[in-house]
């Protein structure tokens, strides 16, 4: 999930722009704004439209969660195949050749190896991929390999391969109670984040890459992460509060680190969403961005403190 500290940079610029013979907007343009305006959220956003769209995909992963596993560990596996097709499209955009059928043979391989075999059957499968990226490279030819083939590294290191740790996750004791954690620290990321940003925030953390990202909002997400993290950590995994601190921050941290990453990535490729796939949000990464990164923490963490883990 991106973080809502951060309006959609694309928001002013789709507004049609004055026609530079008649010194201004057009009546029926100046209505069409209006109600674009009216119908976007103040990100920039189609507000419905991404509340239906998020509660879908909520209920989507919940049922995964906590009836049925193989289904999270399919839903994973989509997501890793279209977020694969939203960055391999964009970098081909710039003249990198990322073949899309290696990289989706990854993002559905990596999630069920995770399932099946755990961390090791992981690293075998993502060996795998890359190996299938290179001979799909040999094969099409040498134009630009260098290029192709770090870009398609990339892509499955970024997408497919942190969002197993999802799957590893799901398969520790109490799997599904510390995935819906780390999504509630992800979401109190984002809210906290948003409002403390919103009402208070002055001093940009990255001007250059993400201007509407302030320390103040950084704080208001640590702050508001912390009380659900301990809270979680008492009510829903039975352990020790103090627990939920480091818990917390360390995804906020990597939750924010996400965020970033992405928005650099796109200000380099020049685009504004990964893809229009999910009204009101962007694209699949547009959504995951924040996620990705808290993933793999969120499971080192359980690995350190959680007794009888792994």
């Amino acid at each position: 999930m991106s973080n809502p500290t951060e309006p959609s940079e694309g928001a002013a610029g789709s507004l049609p722009e004055p026609s530079p013979d008649s010194g201004g907007l057009e009546p029926r343009t100046r209505r069409s704004s209006k109600a674009t305006a009216k119908k976007a959220s103040r990100a920039g956003r189609d507000l419905p439209a991404a509340i239906v769209v998020g509660l879908l995909l909520l209920a989507v992963v919940l049922t995964g969660l906590f009836w049925l596993p193989l289904a999270f560990v399919a839903t994973v596996a989509a997501f890793g195949v279209v977020g694969c097709w939203e960055v391999s499209r964009a970098l081909n955009g710039t003249g990198i050749d990322t073949p899309l059928v290696p990289l989706a043979v990854g993002g559905i391989a990596m999630p069920f190896s995770a399932y099946y075999g755990g961390l090791e059957a992981l690293g075998m499968a993502f060996t795998a991929s890359a190996l299938l990226v290179f001979l799909w490279r040999i094969i099409e030819g040498p134009a630009k390999s260098v290029a192709s083939i770090t870009g398609s590294l990339f892509v499955l290191s970024w997408v497919p391969l942190m969002l197993s740790f999802a799957v590893l996750l799901l398969n520790e004791p109490r799997g599904h109670l510390l995935v819906t954690t780390m999504l509630l620290l992800v979401v109190s990321n984002d809210t906290f984040g948003y409002l403390v940003g919103v009402l208070f925030g002055k001093h940009p953390m990255a001007p250059k890459i993400s201007p509407k990202k302030s320390w103040e909002g950084f704080a208001g997400s640590v702050a508001g992460a912390t009380i659900v993290g301990v809270a979680a950590a008492v009510f829903l995994l039975d352990l020790p509060w103090w627990v939920g601190i480091p818990l917390a921050v360390a995804t906020v941290a990597a939750a924010t680190a996400g965020d970033l990453a992405e928005s650099m990535v796109k200000r380099e490729l020049g685009i504004k969403d990964m893809s229009n796939i999910l009204p009101g949000h962007g694209g699949v990464m547009d959504r995951l961005d924040s996620v990705v990164f808290a993933i793999p923490v969120t499971y080192i963490l359980t690995i350190l403190l959680i007794p009888g883990a792994l």
